[in-house]
């Protein structure tokens, strides 16, 4: 395996990672805004949730970003050249909500106000995320004087672009349920978790159908990728035993005989399942980052670099896990915080 090969794969369990904590982040922050005044504790547990842990998630953001611009500097200048715009935006947006969580727990006045804007940066930075990939499949890109230009107008009458964000937002609230669920019978909230376990009952076929469609939709100039994801099928048919797995996991009776569901066992396959949805789909865009233009081997760095980076990374992960294992069992293990009213 090449230095090309193992940074791409690197780059994309941090994108991976980040696909997954941000769903649950993003989500929580809209549920949390949903059911603020729910009679349900709903909107409290989202929140007890989302106040220590929004923290984390940016972390791994981070980690994504200075992978890509260090392992693939060329990628990262091509498409924030030609995504500047919702580049932009996703940084405005993490900023306010940023800023809204730190000055919402100190000052009271600001607390139904941070609901809100969390809850609209919960559905707004997913959609501008997504936005990457439809792009990064080609024919949305037009070199021009030697620059590469973005076609606008092409990209927002694309149906491909709105089914990737309704795919998106629908992943998001699935997946965010599925957790919130999970801490919810942990907690001790049955109203909120059988609140969330419907939800997530309806987001899971949703999500699915979106997923469909969306293949269904996409454009011409990407039949190159779907011609590639046919070739690596196996990764999406143990995508759907997963799923299969995770949504019956949700009627499955629990031993009081009162409550349906095992969100845990559920979370882990559906996690499972976007693991293995991941992988196929990243095989079959590989070797390109940007369609038809730009590949891993066109954008990669130097291999000094690669190598400092991989230490880098081995050294700031080996310090980062203490930590993340203390986060885990004080915010989402211990059950005086979990349970707390």
């Amino acid at each position: 395996m090449n230095e090309e090969v193992i940074a791409i794969l690197v780059l994309w369990t941090f994108i991976f990672i980040y696909s997954i904590f941000g769903s649950i982040d993003f989500g929580a922050g809209f549920w949390a805004m949903v059911y603020n005044e729910h009679r349900s504790f709903a909107g409290k547990i989202a929140n007890r949730f989302l106040s220590p842990t929004w923290e984390i998630t940016n972390v791994f953001l981070v980690l994504l970003v200075v992978a890509f611009v260090g392992f693939f500097p060329k990628g990262a200048f091509t498409l924030g050249t030609v995504l500047l715009i919702p580049i932009s935006l996703i940084l405005f947006l993490l900023s306010i909500r940023s800023a809204f969580m730190v000055f919402s727990f100190s000052v009271q006045g600001y607390r139904k106000t941070m609901f809100i804007i969390s809850g609209l940066c919960g559905v707004l930075i997913p959609a501008l995320l997504i936005t990457v990939l439809p792009v990064s499949q080609g024919g949305f890109i037009e070199g021009m004087n030697g620059r590469d230009t973005l076609l606008l107008g092409k990209l927002f009458s694309s149906p491909s672009l709105y089914m990737y964000i309704l795919f998106g937002l629908t992943s998001e609230l699935f997946l965010s349920s599925l957790f919130l669920a999970d801490y919810s019978k942990v907690s001790k909230q049955e109203d909120a978790y059988k609140l969330y376990r419907r939800n997530a009952l309806l987001l899971g076929p949703s999500t699915l159908l979106a997923a469909v469609i969306t293949l269904l939709v996409i454009q011409p100039e990407a039949g190159w990728l779907l011609d590639n994801l046919y070739d690596q099928r196996i990764w999406f048919i143990l995508s759907l035993i997963a799923f299969a797995v995770g949504y019956c996991s949700l009627w499955l009776r629990n031993k009081d005989g009162q409550t349906r569901g095992k969100p845990r066992v559920t979370l882990l396959a559906i996690v499972a399942q976007y693991g293995f949805a991941s992988y196929g789909y990243g095989m079959a865009h590989l070797p390109y980052i940007v369609y038809p233009n730009l590949t891993i081997y066109d954008a990669f760095t130097a291999k000094e670099t690669f190598y400092s980076l991989m230490i880098m990374y081995a050294v700031g992960l080996a310090i980062l896990t203490p930590g993340f294992y203390v986060f885990w069992r004080l915010f989402l293990k211990d059950k005086r915080y979990l349970q707390q009213d």
